[in-house]
């Protein structure tokens, strides 16, 4: 696969220039000149010192405060009007209230995200503040998640050390299963996957992360107090390690998190009634997690993504190859709060997600290359599910299948065409 952008790694600073507000709309293209899903798409040699990013990092706590009231005030108010339409035994009326709670549930998801790169308010504690009431609201911690999150942008388009939310595996590996291992494969990555694996991403891994850890941490102390039964308990858990959270902090994080949504779902369930209360939180919860996920999916999953590996892998060029610009209505721009421009934020991680769009803006002539998709491409990028480490690039399952089948007939055989 050909990179469209060939990226130097030359590092640089974000000097912004003078440029006039005549000069910066004659050079800026609309998104409808953008490259269309599966275009080839034209080589040009860019620098990160290119673009003008600075001035769009700075953060104003005033649009912050005014996006989490915009946000949580009227998530919680369809939730008291729901409950009321319920209790006077109108559910038909709850249908499409429900659909806009599982937009402001995925609003309130990217404004956490936001506040995970410290970019929505100015100050860390504000940020860590706002995050941590955002993560008890979509019941995940946000410290933990934020954290892993910040291992994908340092390795966006390093396919060898990150492959994803879905856990992708190579075409080599995929092969290597067998044929009821490799159906399992793509059942589970199948898109309706993203409701009932969103319920368990958001409702249920937090939970059992931290029942699992504490059993492994317990295990721990009995193993260190048997051979020394003297030992501080500072050195016992300087010692402890666990696969559920790397750091005290992300422990903290993550039993905080617990405490507060167990004990919200205890009181809400006494309020409201259990069933309720769960026939609806069950469906925000799994239906807004399928929408972000399936969101951060196609930014990142698609034809001419940049997947390389370890050796010669630009990080520039992943956030510009490796990363779509997500053409979506102004609606559904506001609810995710701009994070179609994804090649911006992974550019510049601290441009707040109300000002990814001028810093677009300012910068597109040197984003006219990247790819665009749009929402009727996104069922096609589900089929990129397999790595190609030798031709760093994704792969469809269809196709891996077929070229396996055709070198094993050899090279005069017919190449069965299979649909992707």
């Amino acid at each position: 696969m050909t990179p469209s952008v060939t990226a130097s790694t030359q590092p640089g600073a974000n000097a912004p220039g003078p440029t006039s507000r005549a000069a910066a709309a004659q050079s800026r293209p609309s998104v409808a000149a953008q490259p269309q899903a599966g275009q080839a798409l034209p080589s040009r040699r860019v620098r990160r010192s290119d673009f003008i990013l600075t001035p769009y990092c700075r953060s104003d706590d005033r649009i912050a405060a005014w996006q989490l009231v915009n946000t949580v005030v009227p998530y919680l108010l369809l939730w008291a009007l729901v409950m009321r339409l319920l209790a006077a035994g109108q559910p038909w009326l709850c249908a499409p209230l429900l659909v806009v709670m599982v937009l402001f549930s995925g609003r309130c998801f990217s404004l956490m995200h936001d506040c995970g790169h410290r970019s929505l308010f100015r100050t860390a504690w504000m940020n860590r503040g706002a995050g941590f009431l955002l993560g008890v609201i979509n019941a995940i911690p946000q410290h933990p998640w934020s954290e892993g999150h910040a291992y994908h942008h340092r390795h966006n388009g390093n396919w060898e050390l990150y492959r994803g939310p879905s856990a992708l595996i190579s075409v080599d590996e995929f092969l290597n299963l067998s044929p009821g291992q490799q159906r399992f494969y793509q059942f589970l990555r199948h898109p309706l996957m993203l409701f009932p694996g969103g319920f368990f991403y958001l409702v249920i891994k937090p939970r059992v992360a931290l029942l699992l850890g504490s059993v492994d941490a317990l295990r721990h102390a009995a193993r260190t107090w048997r051979q020394n039964p003297r030992t501080p308990l500072n050195k016992l858990l300087s010692t402890h390690t666990s696969k559920h959270w790397y750091s005290s902090s992300q422990f903290v994080d993550l039993l905080l998190n617990n405490i507060c949504v167990i004990s919200g779902w205890v009181l809400l369930c006494h309020w409201l009634g259990a069933g309720r209360f769960w026939s609806v939180y069950s469906i925000v919860m799994a239906c807004s997690a399928a929408l972000f996920i399936c969101i951060f999916f196609v930014q990142h999953n698609f034809e001419t993504s940049y997947a390389h590996r370890t050796e010669g892998w630009s990080g520039l060029t992943g956030a510009l190859d490796g990363t779509s610009l997500l053409v979506l209505p102004p609606i559904l721009n506001w609810f995710t709060a701009d994070i179609g421009f994804h090649n911006i934020h992974h550019l510049c991680e601290t441009i707040p997600n109300y000002r990814l769009r001028a810093c677009h803006e300012r910068n597109a002539e040197l984003l006219k290359h990247v790819q665009a998709l749009h929402i009727r491409d996104i069922p096609d990028c589900f089929k990129f599910v397999l790595w190609d480490r030798n031709r760093d690039r994704l792969q469809s399952v269809a196709a891996a299948l077929a070229e396996a089948l055709a070198g094993a007939a050899g090279p005069q055989a017919p190449v069965i065409e299979a649909r992707a």
